[in-house]
């Protein structure tokens, strides 16, 4: 039987050294494992606890030491996080348990000669007063919410000290379970009653096709999944498909579409009748995008491998086009919090390119069609700056509507969209 702890600094290893994805890691590593359900739930609180709050661990952990932590060797250095993770944040484990596990997985790798550091370092923290700096500087911000300077003050600058505290509690808690369902197959009482058979809780939400699960649940592993009754999806990404207007027949254009979820949600709002060219710029993607059409049965989802910024006559005109485009994901980062830790995560052209993107999904445009532009990132200079630079560059068209989802307010992932039309 494998062991959760190393599962888990094994994982946080080749997210720091591989720059992998949090989520996509700890999947497949997971599945390799074999581990009980417990001890799988287990990993996964030291995987993504640590991933949380590394700014605050490593501000600890250096002052706990004579040296920079940052010179500590690397599997070490994994190691001494997940055990002071374990000391500060989780009271269920007693402090020798943790100490005693970091010092025995140490002792089992490469570095094993830093097996007394560690034990010296994690019992040094049982006896010292751990605490955080004071005050509302954005550095000192930074080390309290595990957030670095840079984005903390992005979100001051965009959105005040009130919401950018807001912000940084919210991306240290868990983020909602939110399903959609598959109209075309079920309705949402009903799959709350199947789901319920299975020992799944959940509770029906905004828009009508939302339902919001308990946390901790293996949604994956219901039968209802595997026949196609739901995907996951975030109530602020259904609510930008919704703003499409859709009815049966249309010809829908997905310029940004993997792995699918909003292709999906827009087929049932089409009642799988007209089109929807579904695009991403990568193959493997794309069959991500067919598989899940194929799970739901969604017969007018028609994926399509192509570069979404290059403008292709052929493609034709659409009654509506989604671009939702790559973008720093500010929104998600409880989702996915090794992003923050990008050093180049707000720098270079992203908004010059979102800004491309749309001005090529324009021209796929019907006239009196509805374009809408969305993003999971909640950084103004990519949101509405984007939109302002389009409006300017594009008199004929017209906003008609934008919305911010903020997730300490909406209970949502944070998110923008915003719909444009052309003027009659």
């Amino acid at each position: 039987m494998a062991d959760p702890r190393k599962v888990a600094v094994e994982a946080l290893r080749k997210v720091h050294a591989d720059g992998a994805y949090s989520n996509l890691i700890l999947h497949t590593m997971l599945q390799r494992a074999q581990l009980s359900g417990q001890d799988k739930r287990f990993a996964s609180a030291l995987f993504y606890g640590v991933l949380d709050r590394q700014l605050t661990l490593d501000y600890w952990l250096d002052s706990l030491m004579k040296q920079p932590f940052f010179k500590t060797a690397p599997l070490t250095a994994e190691i001494l996080r997940v055990g002071l993770y374990q000391i500060k944040f989780l009271d269920r484990i007693p402090d020798s348990a943790a100490i005693n596990e970091a010092v025995e997985l140490v002792k089992s790798s490469k570095e094993r000669y830093n097996a007394g550091f560690v034990n010296a370092v994690l019992r040094a923290a049982t006896r010292t007063d751990l605490s955080l700096p004071e005050g509302n500087a954005p550095e000192v911000l930074a080390v309290r919410y595990s957030c670095p300077a840079p984005i903390v003050k992005t979100f001051l600058t965009d959105y005040g000290f009130d919401d950018t505290i807001g912000l940084l509690e919210a991306s240290l808690t868990p983020p909602p379970v939110t399903l959609r369902v598959n109209t075309l197959r079920t309705t949402p009482q009903k799959l709350i009653e199947a789901l319920k058979a299975e020992g799944i809780e959940a509770t029906q939400a905004d828009p009508s096709g939302a339902l919001i699960l308990q946390a901790g649940c293996d949604i994956a592993a219901s039968k209802r999944y595997e026949a196609g009754a739901f995907h996951a999806q975030d109530r602020a990404s259904q609510y930008c498909v919704e703003a499409l207007g859709l009815e049966p027949g249309q010809r829908v254009l997905d310029l940004c579409a993997a792995p699918g979820g909003k292709s999906f949600t827009a087929a049932q709002y089409l009642q799988n009748r007209g089109e929807i060219i579904a695009c991403d710029v990568h193959e493997h993607r794309v069959s991500l995008i067919a598989a899940g059409a194929k799970r739901l049965g969604l017969t007018v989802v028609r994926p399509q491998c192509r570069d979404s910024a290059v403008y292709d006559p052929a493609l034709g005109t659409f009654d509506r086009v989604l671009c939702d485009v790559p973008c720093s994901g500010l929104g998600v980062l409880r989702r996915k919090p090794e992003l923050k830790y990008q050093p180049d995560l707000l720098a270079g052209d992203l908004p010059e390119r979102q800004l491309q993107l749309l001005k090529t999904a324009a021209k796929y445009l019907r006239p009196e069609g509805r374009l809408v532009y969305s993003t999971c990132t909640l950084h103004r200079a990519e949101n509405e700056a984007v939109v302002e630079a389009f409006l300017a560059s594009h008199p004929d068209f017209a906003l008609r509507r934008q919305r911010t989802f903020m997730p300490h307010r909406d209970l949502t992932d944070g998110f923008f969209f915003a719909v444009l039309e052309q003027k009659r």
